[in-house]
């Protein structure tokens, strides 16, 4: 199977589409659960629930457009917030990529929803000589996407991979989405022949040997929704991903809360890898 091919497939297993990746906080203080340790990913869909995707694409696009056009700060799963939740390490590695190429910065943003995370960072990314944002998302958050938010010389929106042309340098970003995919570990091998830089943020992991299929179940306060979700070994990951990258830094995520499943206690950690030259 083509490279793009993987990857395409791999966008297409996202569930729910885009703004599922919740690790959303409502200021309530409710939180998602986590509940079951699933044989299979089939297992786990049949214990799930359906979803409003029109739903939840009106809900998501309303609370951008007013981080937009600057009356708010900050959203996150359509959750409006008063001030911005910066994820310190992720932009830190942002910007050290931009500064090893020379002030260019080139993010595939995989799950990447309407540009949340562009918005959320754009203040430290628009003194950069060069930056150009590409969101690979599901139909829906493409066509609005590129209707209200898309900027050609920044923020663009793509279907799949195919429409999104490799560039020298480029990153792929994949904050809180590699958990909700059924093969996280195909996209990053395919990730290792693509990209230069892979930027992890927002994945949750344990310190057991094996990873651990589960169900998350989101706050109705945000949108009622129930979907499977991987709890990864740390040691496993870290494996995987050092097959074909070597890691730059490791960090504790900005969004830290207790994450439980029966026994399993996991945590959300980042990793910022660049690919090894052998591949």
């Amino acid at each position: 199977m083509k490279l793009t091919r993987v990857m395409n497939v791999l966008l297409h297993e996202m569930m729910p589409p885009a703004i599922g990746k919740v690790i959303a906080l409502v200021r309530s203080g409710e939180h998602c659960v986590w509940s079951g340790d699933y044989w299979s990913w089939a297992d786990a869909v049949s214990d799930s629930t359906g979803y409003d995707s029109d739903v939840i694409v009106e809900r998501v696009t309303a609370a951008a457009l007013k981080v937009k056009c600057g009356d708010a700060a900050y959203e996150r799963d359509g959750v409006l917030f008063d001030e911005i939740e910066y994820s310190w390490p992720m932009l830190a590695g942002l910007m050290w990529v931009a500064a090893r190429n020379g002030g260019r910065l080139d993010v595939v943003d995989f799950g990447g929803a309407l540009g949340t995370s562009f918005y959320q960072n754009r203040g430290f990314l628009a003194p950069l000589a060069h930056v150009r944002w590409r969101v690979i998302e599901q139909p829906r958050f493409v066509e609005v996407g590129r209707r209200l938010f898309a900027d050609d010389e920044r923020l663009r929106f793509h279907p799949n991979f195919d429409s999104c042309p490799t560039v020298d340098g480029e990153t792929l970003l994949l904050s809180s989405v590699l958990q909700y995919l059924e093969q996280p570990y195909a996209i990053v091998a395919a990730a290792a022949r693509r990209c230069r830089y892979l930027l992890l943020d927002l994945t949750p992991v344990h310190d057991g040997p094996n990873d651990h299929l589960t169900v998350q179940t989101v706050p109705p306060s945000i949108y009622p929704a129930r979907y499977p979700c991987w709890l990864f070994s740390e040691a496993k990951l870290l494996s995987q991903l050092e097959s074909g990258f070597e890691v730059v830094a490791a960090f504790d995520s900005h969004f830290s809360p207790d994450v439980r499943a029966g026994a399993t206690r996991a945590r959300y950690r980042g990793y910022l890898l660049e690919r090894r030259k052998a591949l």
